[in-house]
């Protein structure tokens, strides 16, 4: 079977499960190290294969409003870290502000005093694995459909298909919406920078992308999505048992699995691998079970092939080599300070992360004179 990347069609289009598979398992990966280096490299990879594979619709560019949103909380970090002080001790002090006396019921809480360079880079490396979880989940809004996702959803989630929608496509509208307020703006001879020229674009894009979601959810309702059959009540309950036992059940064995560390965490995956199993296991059974009780059916649904396998098993394969190769250089330490460096293992381990930039459909280039031309010579 040839696996050189063809240029995607409707026929061979990309599950999008597959890429938030890919992107989760990435930010699986990211929320288990606080290492600088590390964490860029994770984002270099997922911003690669976005760069490579992302289409020019409009959720398309919500990746680089991630980006922004991740920069913006690496910053708010780092102010909260100056202002409400931490509770990491440091001896190298860059400043000391004025502080607030705070009454004894808010022990353990100050406003100002000294700030050590340990602190701010305790700040740093914290918020750097929070934009980087966000970074990771925005090249999966910039990849996946949200339509044909919604459209891939099993039947015993129909009922939550119409907010689903309205969630997963408000990002990206809202994304769109800015562009071409601010492109009508600077059209106009109008500044698209300043506190006032957000002001006047906010209020229009919050409208305009809640009123085109709402709209959506709308026209999804009017077709009868979510309609269901009648089934005993029997069926129901065993199929919320089933369902919610079985999610409750991977919420606890992802926690497990998270919380699993080098120093004395490793209970966390005796416990956490056989309860997210157990969970999957019980959760398919509830769905599959539910499944019944929907009487839509799909128009040329969405296939799971060779290559939605190898995007989708990329991203949990760099999730579970990070997990098993867990190291100090994983986590540098800040008492006292040390540079953090590059742990050769993990960081071949993220690299598997880069398939989906080779192995998935190619987005076809946008008609124009050149491709035309090119076409008509060859």
């Amino acid at each position: 079977m040839r696996l050189r990347a063809p240029e995607a069609r409707r026929s061979n289009a990309l599950h999008a499960g597959a890429w938030w598979l890919w992107a989760l398992g990435l930010a699986v990966a990211a929320s288990r190290t606080t290492n600088p280096l590390l964490l860029g490299l994770l984002v270099a990879v997922s911003g690669y294969v976005v760069a490579a594979r992302r289409t020019d619709a409009p959720w398309a560019r919500a990746y680089g409003a991630f980006v922004k949103l991740g920069l913006a909380v690496l910053l708010l970090r780092l102010v909260f870290s100056v202002l409400l002080g931490s509770p990491i001790p440091g001896s190298h002090v860059l400043v000391t502000l004025p502080e607030v006396p705070l009454p004894d019921w808010a022990r353990g809480i100050r406003l100002g005093g000294r700030v050590t360079a340990e602190q701010l880079v305790f700040a740093l490396y914290d918020g750097a694995r929070l934009a980087a979880l966000l970074i990771c989940v925005g090249a999966a809004n910039a990849l996946a459909n949200p339509a044909r996702l919604l459209k891939s959803l099993p039947g015993a989630l129909y009922e939550a298909g119409v907010a689903v929608v309205v969630a997963m496509t408000f990002a990206p509208t809202l994304v769109a919406d800015v562009l071409r307020l601010r492109t009508a703006r600077r059209l106009r001879g109008r500044s698209t920078g300043g506190v006032r020229a957000v002001l006047q674009v906010g209020l229009p894009v919050l409208e305009g992308a809640l009123e085109r979601s709402v709209a959506v959810a709308a026209s999804m309702d009017a077709r009868g999505f979510g309609r269901t059959a009648p089934v005993p009540a029997a069926m129901r309950r065993l199929t919320a048992v089933l369902t919610l036992g079985g999610l409750f059940a991977v919420v606890v064995g992802v926690y497990g699995l998270l919380t699993a560390d080098g120093t004395g965490g490793e209970a966390g995956i005796g416990y956490g691998l056989p309860c997210a199993a157990a969970g999957t296991a019980l959760a398919l059974a509830g769905l599959r079970l539910g499944g019944r009780r929907s009487v839509r059916t799909r128009y040329r649904p969405d296939r799971w092939g060779v290559r939605a396998w190898l995007v989708a098993g990329s991203g949990l394969l760099v999730a579970a080599l990070v997990i098993a190769l867990d190291t100090p250089a994983l986590h540098p330490g800040v008492v006292p300070l040390e540079a953090p460096g590059l742990p050769l293992w993990p960081a071949l381990a993220v690299l598997p992360g880069l398939l989906p930039a080779f192995v998935a459909p190619v987005p076809g280039q946008p008609a124009g004179p050149a491709r035309v031309k090119k076409e008509a010579v060859g």
